[in-house]
């Protein structure tokens, strides 16, 4: 299958009964980037909650990584990335986000890769929300890819993160500002205290008298609204509170799998990640690793070198 690079393609998954028992046909948007479909090893990328497929160039919100040249390098290999359905970024929304788990999308995934005619991955990498789906899907075809490395994520829900992502459901209830107040809280977060307090130091801005941290907030309350719909933050906050692969199917994944912890995450934190090691180092072939930053769960979206000094054995030394 021949494909245009960078370009936003669409599957249809029709009748898709999800886990609940309702009937959808469900879209399945993607993007491919790199050497043409079939003619090099794959690479699949999930992203994260308000992420989209655009993973590599002018544009990619993983272009550092990702790219001609790059460690996932677009010369050598084909990657994949899906939007999680309803995320709008193809326009398409679901109205009852509730009758959807995480491994609905997994499956999914599963079948836009089938679609796809791609039977066999050379690796899934994919941070918080991204990583969780990836368990996912190996939790349904365990020997589905040749490495798996979930970053600043888990394959289960904790009570921490269900109590987050409940207050983020009130908050999304709220008529007034809603997407805006969710998103202030949940910057709080993916980053620390001490992220904030050295960045800010307390500094109140001479134009409005408002505190940086405030000005701060308040960006990243408005840039989400200007890309992201209210029923798509609910859909994705939704996910993340159903996360659930059955940890004795995970002893069966045939990948080599490389767990990536952030030291400072609040919100996958790394003794969670630490346990699940420890859950699988007997029955899989896993490696632990720690990204060591003041900054927490966006840690992974910002500490590249230490990312890349992580990888490079999976990408440099074994290259697809």
């Amino acid at each position: 299958m021949k494909l245009e690079n960078n370009k936003l393609h669409q599957i249809l998954i029709r009748n898709y009964t999800t886990a609940g028992g309702t009937v959808f046909d469900i879209p399945v948007s993607y993007q491919v980037f790199g050497r043409p479909l079939h003619t090099a090893p794959v690479v699949l990328i999930n992203h994260a909650l308000t992420g989209n497929s655009d993973v590599a160039g002018e544009n990619g919100w993983w272009k550092k990584l990702v790219g001609d040249g790059k460690l996932i390098n677009t010369l050598k290999c084909t990657v994949v990335c899906f939007n999680i359905p309803g995320n709008g970024y193809d326009d398409f929304f679901i109205d009852q986000y509730q009758d959807f788990t995480t491994s609905d999308i997994a499956q999914l995934f599963l079948n836009g890769l089938k679609k796809l005619n791609i039977n066999q991955l050379y690796a899934i990498i994919g941070g918080s929300l991204g990583g969780a789906i990836g368990w996912e899907m190996l939790a349904i075809e365990p020997d589905l890819t040749k490495n798996f490395i979930p970053i600043a994520t888990d394959y289960k829900t904790t009570d921490w993160l269900y109590s987050q992502c409940l207050i983020q459901k009130y908050l999304l209830e709220n008529p007034e500002n809603p997407l805006e107040k969710a998103r202030n809280h949940a910057m709080l977060c993916y980053r620390t205290p001490e992220s904030l307090n050295l960045r800010f130091n307390r500094e109140i801005s001479s134009e409005n008298q408002k505190w940086k941290s405030h000005e701060w907030l308040d960006y990243h309350g408005r840039a989400l609204k200007e890309r992201f719909a209210v029923k798509a933050y609910q859909l994705v906050n939704h996910l993340l509170m159903t996360i659930n692969a059955d940890p004795e199917k995970l002893q069966h994944i045939k990948a080599e799998i490389h767990l990536i912890s952030v030291n400072t995450d609040l919100f996958f934190p790394a003794f969670e990640m630490e346990k699940t090691y420890c859950l699988l180092k007997e029955t899989n072939h896993i490696n632990y690793h720690i990204i060591s930053s003041i900054h927490g769960h966006d840690a992974f979206l910002m500490e590249y070198e230490q990312l890349i000094e992580i990888l490079k054995p999976i990408f440099e030394n074994d290259r697809p």
